[in-house]
């Protein structure tokens, strides 16, 4: 990641997400939720996102080109302060987010989940209709019902585990695609 100029090696992970499903467009309105150290930021801003908005507890390092919000996406005034720094409703909301791990499988599964619902409420508040949402989980029993949720409010709806995703890693990716925002 360093020689190739990128912030993190999950950057590598939405570059290969992106290769196969089409995700980022010239143009796009982008949320990075959790996004320190702003890999999946810079990968926004490098395939050309009009606009690209970070928001995150810890402070991140300026990217240029995107804007870098300093708090947490679940306090009740943040969809506001984001699509306010968008100019509009995302297009694509993305969340590599994964809570601390205890060593707990069952837990840390919990916990990922949690964050998943959270990120999802999120973007179910600020994207546009046909927009898409993208989702770090972990393996573990609950994406069942978390994928029956998003056929609720999106067209397509696929996991996917990157080639950069280390190989005994319990982490897979849901992207959702072709939001249908509720009347």
């Amino acid at each position: 990641a360093k020689d190739a100029g990128l912030r993190s090696r999950a950057a590598f992970k939405l570059l290969e997400l992106d290769a196969k499903f089409k995700l980022l467009k010239p143009g796009q309105r982008v949320v990075d939720l959790g996004a320190a150290p702003g890999g999946w930021t810079q990968v926004a801003v490098q395939k050309g996102a009009g606009r690209v908005v970070a928001i995150d507890l810890l402070p991140v390092e300026p990217i240029p080109g995107a804007e870098m919000l300093q708090g947490d996406f679940l306090a009740p005034e943040a969809p506001d302060r984001v699509r306010a720094a968008l100019g509009g409703p995302a297009d694509l909301v993305l969340s590599d987010m994964a809570a601390n791990t205890t060593g707990h499988a069952a837990t840390d599964h919990l916990r990922i989940m949690g964050l998943a619902e959270a990120a999802l409420d999120f973007a179910l508040s600020v994207l546009a209709p046909g927009g898409a949402f993208v989702c770090k989980l972990f393996q573990g029993g609950g994406e069942r019902e978390f994928q029956a949720l998003l056929k609720t409010h999106f067209a397509q709806v696929r996991h996917a585990k990157p080639p950069a995703s280390r190989k005994d890693s319990a982490e897979t990716y849901v992207v959702a695609q072709g939001f249908r925002k509720a009347e």
